[in-house]
């Protein structure tokens, strides 16, 4: 699990820096008219995260052979890797729909469905933020140094939570958009 999410950090990272340059021209709200350098991130964006790395120790099929604090940190990989990516597709679509809409229903559509997917991306990498602490939580639960012994140094799942920190991870400032409104 531990080789499996540093396999996955550099396409995370990658995602998350795209992610973290979109962040400010959505996280208020999508508003009606976009330059075209907002665009151009947003895309960068849906691409990135479209393509993230899920190795297949981490895949649903796979994981349901891991037990105790692996599974839910494969499961929250999962969660912010389907969630980014589907968060920003739509969040892209509904940014293109908006400014070029085929019907005014379909606009309609695209403006009250946009907040939920700016939800979505925010959530999808407070998950991720998390997934540092929950590593170490879960190797010392597990035994820690006197149970992973050579085979997972402790140094080595320290360097993995600090790959997975808040810091590196989490988008600011929280969404100020309200779902419902």
């Amino acid at each position: 699990m531990a080789r499996a999410l540093a396999h996955a950090e550099p396409s995370a990272r990658a995602e998350t820096l795209a992610a973290k340059a979109a962040w400010p021209h959505v996280a208020n709200g999508v508003p009606a008219h976009l330059g075209s350098y907002a665009r151009n991130l947003i895309d960068t964006a849906a691409a990135r995260a479209s393509s993230l790395a899920v190795p297949t120790v981490l895949s649903e099929h796979e994981a349901q052979a891991l037990i105790g604090a692996s599974s839910g940190v494969a499961g929250s990989y999962r969660f912010f890797s389907v969630l980014a990516s589907r968060g920003w597709t739509l969040l892209a679509a509904d940014v293109h729909q908006s400014e070029h809409p085929h019907t005014a229903s379909a606009a309609r559509f695209a403006r009250a469905n946009v907040d939920l997917y700016i939800e979505s991306v925010y959530d999808a990498h407070f998950a991720l933020a998390k997934l540092g602490k929950d590593i170490l939580r879960g190797y010392q639960k597990l035994g820690g140094t006197e149970a992973f012994a050579s085979k997972l140094p402790e140094r080595e799942v320290n360097a993995l939570a600090a790959q997975y920190s808040e810091g590196n991870f989490r988008l600011y400032p929280h969404p100020r958009v309200h779902l419902g409104s």
